[in-house]
């Protein structure tokens, strides 16, 4: 019987492989590359001792202990030290990212569109799709770690030997295979695919401010993340391989569980009970924006929390960050006070920019589903009806438009909370608000990218993913890896002015807002002269 649940799992197996072998082709390809040229050009960046000694220096920083972890307790730093302090917890976070998209993807997306349905009347065992896309993620990070390893033995990082490169990549494969096993268990757990995403999603930002929190405060907390697992490590220089054991045994329990659960639920349940609805529509959920706005509102709310939450987490340690500098006669001397004090206008700068990027995503997803309503042959419902194309368009960009203000402004509210003593001596609450909402039309040029895609070329309209990564790739990498100007102007980030180190200049702000509405209005003209699917 216990074969007989698993028939036909290698044959499913193929089936998912060819329908997700660009989206995997897309993330190994992208992890390598990015990989490859940071570890390239470390060498040319810190040349010295002094260059060394410096971020030595700054790692003792409590807000950099935060956002990338707790480095390393060592004066002699080498160039793969530095390379891995400032590469590995976001590689980490995005090996995480990929595996909850593909599982989820591979289950309850497929449920919930009537895929697993058509496969189980045919002679499959029951756990045989679950089985098929979890050794689907199994060979995914297989390649993932076997792939990074291999390209770093073979770079001129200081420090570097073949064991630590492989275990860099195991860190990386392992990490993203426990997150494989977290998706898979939401996807028993909630009903919809937007579900089980959002608590996976949930489930990695509370993990990073876990493990934020207790690199800088107590390490008992850490020891509770799995990013925090993966900082213990120390690789490049102790080499420890437990944080890869315990993460593929905390994947193995996971994935077990997820089998059981899959096994006795029913199709398209969840073991979380759904909130009953209201026995009456409201007035607002008659219209089409106010559909929309309910169709996103557990996504949102759930996004919106995260925001808050990571950067409270942030906010918190900013007062740590000022008591740092203050201690630091070497910097203020050699910087002059005002100086020091910019650090933290600088470093608050980077956050608010790199937090945004996040914020991006419920606002993204929002005018995506246009796309994924029609889809799923939902859309002609609204058309057959006295509801025009203009007016479906207008409703997801204004609730993708909304959205992303919300995003910003708990991202403002978060920081604020947590760090308001501190922030009296640099910013008002109006000046930080002004500092945030300052990148909202960089993210809408990324929503009217999706318009454009949407009313041209609807099947490629998940490229727009590809040009998120490259403004995150611009943000965090671009002066790193020496990017030439005109590629950082590819990335509408690249041309927003930083209230808070910076003079305020209206004119990129103005372009970039009529930019998206350039693009919005193509794509809704592309959108209202084409067919739509169905």
């Amino acid at each position: 019987m216990k074969g007989e649940a698993f028939k036909g799992t290698g044959s499913l197996m193929k089936l998912l492989f060819r329908k997700d072998r660009l989206k995997i082709a897309v993330w190994l390809a992208g992890f390598l590359l990015v990989t490859a040229s940071a570890a390239a050009a470390y060498p040319t960046v810190y040349k010295t001792e002094e260059d060394l000694a410096g971020f030595a220096l700054t790692m003792k920083n409590p807000a950099m202990k935060a956002m990338v972890g707790p480095g390393y307790d060592t004066s002699d730093f080498t160039t793969s030290l530095v390379f891995a302090v400032e590469m590995l917890m976001f590689s980490v976070v995005a090996a995480a990212v990929m595996n909850i998209l593909l599982v989820g993807g591979a289950t309850r997306t497929d449920e919930e569109e009537g895929r697993l349905e058509l496969i189980r009347s045919l002679p499959v065992g029951r756990l045989a799709y679950l089985g098929a896309a979890l050794v689907e993620a199994l060979i995914v990070n297989g390649l993932l770690a076997l792939l990074i390893g291999t390209a770093l033995s073979r770079t001129d990082l200081d420090g570097l030997t073949a064991e630590s490169a492989f275990l860099y990549g195991a860190l990386l494969g392992s990490a993203g295979f426990l997150f494989a096993g977290v998706t898979a268990l939401f996807a028993q757990l909630a009903e919809t695919s937007r579900g089980a995403q959002g608590f996976a999603f949930g489930a990695l930002i509370a993990f990073y401010v876990l493990r934020a929190v207790g690199d800088v405060e107590a390490e008992a907390a850490s020891l509770l993340s799995p990013l925090g697992w993966v900082s213990r490590a120390y690789v490049f220089l102790e080499n420890e391989w437990w944080p890869v054991g315990l993460s593929v045994l905390a994947a193995a329990v996971l994935i077990v569980l997820s089998l059981y659960l899959h096994a006795v639920r029913d199709m398209g349940a969840g073991f979380l009970p759904a909130r009953r609805g209201r026995a009456r529509a409201g007035a607002l959920l008659k219209t089409p924006f106010g559909f929309v706005l309910r169709q996103q509102s557990t996504t949102v709310f759930s996004w919106a929390l995260g925001i808050f939450l990571l950067s409270a987490s942030f906010g918190a340690i900013l007062g740590e960050l000022e008591t740092y500098y203050g201690d630091m006669e070497l910097i203020l001397q050699i910087l002059g006070e005002d100086d020091a004090s910019g650090l933290t206008e600088q470093f608050l700068s980077l956050i608010i920019v790199i937090i945004t990027l996040f914020g991006i995503v419920p606002a993204l997803t929002t005018v995506l589903k246009l796309q994924g309503e029609e889809n799923k042959n939902r859309s002609e419902l609204f058309y057959s009806g006295a509801v025009s194309r203009r007016t479906m368009m207008f409703s997801y960009g204004a609730a993708a438009l909304l959205v992303s203000a919300l995003m910003q402004f708990m991202l403002a509210l978060g920081i604020w909370s947590a760090g308001a003593s501190v922030l009296e001596g640099v910013a008002t609450f109006g000046k930080l608000v002004q500092s945030v909402l300052v990148h909202l039309p960089a993210m809408w040029v990324m929503l009217g990218l999706a318009f454009l895609l949407i009313g041209f070329a609807p099947r490629a309209v998940h490229l727009v993913w590809l040009y998120f990564t490259f403004c995150f790739v611009v943000v965090y990498f671009g002066d790193l890896l020496e990017f030439p100007d005109w590629l950082k102007g590819i990335s509408a980030f690249h041309h927003i002015p930083e209230p808070l180190v910076e003079s305020f200049r209206p004119g990129p702000v103005l372009l970039l807002t009529l930019l998206f509405a350039l693009l919005s209005m193509a794509g809704y003209a592309g959108y209202r002269r084409r067919d739509i699917t169905g």
